[in-house]
C-alpha cells in the first residue's frame, strides 16, 4: 500500500494519518473561523499556531465552496489566494502547502506562489484544463468526488447504487490519471457534495470500500453540515462530533484528516496511534 506522499522531492510520511489544516481567505465560508484575511497582522500567527499544533499540510481556499456559494471570477479567487501563499511560504518555507481549487489556472499561479500540491473538489470536472496541468507537472493531487457545481450540486444527489457510483466515478479519473504518470493521486469521497445526509453516512459507515493500494484516501467532514444538523447545533457547536467521527475516519483507514481544528485532531491521532500499537499486545 503507498505510504508517502512526494512533495517536489520531500516525502511526506503516511503510516500515521497527516493533518490538514483549513485556511479559508474568503468571506463567506460555512465557519466562521476557518475565514483568514492574508492582510491583518495576525494571518501568519494563526497560521504558525496550526503549525505548532501539528498541521502536516495547510490546506488555502480562495472560493467558498460549501452549498449554495456565490460565483467568484478566476481574477478574484487568485487575489485571494496568491498574497497568502506567499506569506506563509515565505515565514514557513518546510511547510506543505496544498491550493484548494477546481480552476487550472488558479492552481498554476499558486503553484508559482509556493503551493506543493492541488486539492480539486471537482475532480476535473469543472476545468477540462486541469487534468492535463497535473500531468504536466506531476503535482500532487487530491481528487475529489462531486456532481455539477457548489452552486447546484445539492440537486444532484440521486444514486441508483451509491458505492458502485461514487467509487467508479472516482477510481476511473485516478487510474487515468496514475496511468498517465502522476505518481501522488489522494481520493476525497466528497462528504457534503452531491449527497444528502443520509447518503453522507451511507458512504462513510463503509469508508473502507475505498481502501487500495495507489491511491490513499483523505476524509473532510470537519464541522460540516452532515454532523450540526443531526445534532441540531451550530457549526461552532461541533467539535467535539467531528473529532469523535475522524477517529473512526483513521479506524476506516483515512491517511489525510482536513479539518479545522488542529489541536483536538492532533490529540485524536495520538490515541489513535495508541489503540493501534496495543491493539495485538497481550496484556
Amino acid at each position: 500500500m503507498k505510504n508517502t506522499i512526494n512533495i517536489f522531492g520531500k516525502l511526506l510520511q503516511l503510516e500515521d494519518p497527516l493533518i490538514m489544516g483549513i485556511i479559508n481567505v474568503t468571506p463567506d465560508s460555512f465557519y466562521k473561523d476557518s475565514r483568514y484575511n492574508p492582510f491583518q497582522e495576525d494571518f501568519l500567527e494563526k497560521a504558525g499556531q496550526m503549525i505548532r499544533n501539528g498541521a502536516d499540510i495547510l490546506d488555502i481556499g480562495g472560493y467558498s465552496t460549501r452549498p449554495g456559494a456565490k460565483e467568484v471570477n478566476t481574477e478574484e479567487e487568485i487575489n485571494r489566494i496568491i498574497p497568502a501563499i506567499a506569506s506563509l511560504r515565505k515565514e514557513f518555507p518546510h511547510i506543505t502547502l496544498s491550493i484548494d481549487t477546481f480552476r487550472s489556472e488558479v492552481a498554476r499561479e499558486a503553484i508559482k506562489a509556493g503551493a506543493n500540491m492541488v486539492n480539486d473538489i471537482s475532480g476535473g470536472t469543472l476545468d477540462p484544463q486541469m487534468f492535463d496541468f497535473i500531468i504536466s507537472n506531476n503535482l500532487p493531487y487530491i481528487l475529489m468526488h462531486t456532481r455539477g457545481t457548489p452552486q447546484n450540486m445539492s440537486g444532484l444527489a440521486e444514486y441508483t447504487n451509491l458505492h458502485f457510483e461514487v467509487i467508479s466515478e472516482l477510481f476511473s479519473k485516478a487510474n487515468f490519471l496514475r496511468k498517465s504518470g502522476v505518481k501522488d493521486i489522494i481520493i476525497d469521497p466528497g462528504f457534503g457534495f452531491a449527497k444528502d445526509i443520509n447518503q453522507n453516512y451511507h458512504l462513510f459507515n463503509h469508508a473502507e470500500i475505498f481502501i487500495n493500494d495507489h491511491f490513499p484516501m483523505l476524509i473532510g467532514i470537519s464541522r460540516k453540515s452532515m454532523i450540526y444538523k443531526i445534532l441540531e447545533v451550530s457549526p461552532e457547536e461541533s467539535l467535539t462530533a467531528s473529532a469523535a467521527l475522524n477517529l473512526l475516519a483513521m479506524i476506516k483507514n483515512a491517511k489525510i484528516l482536513r479539518v479545522h481544528d488542529i489541536k483536538a485532531t492532533k490529540q485524536i491521532v495520538q490515541l489513535y496511534k495508541t489503540l493501534e500499537l496495543n491493539k495485538d499486545k497481550k496484556p
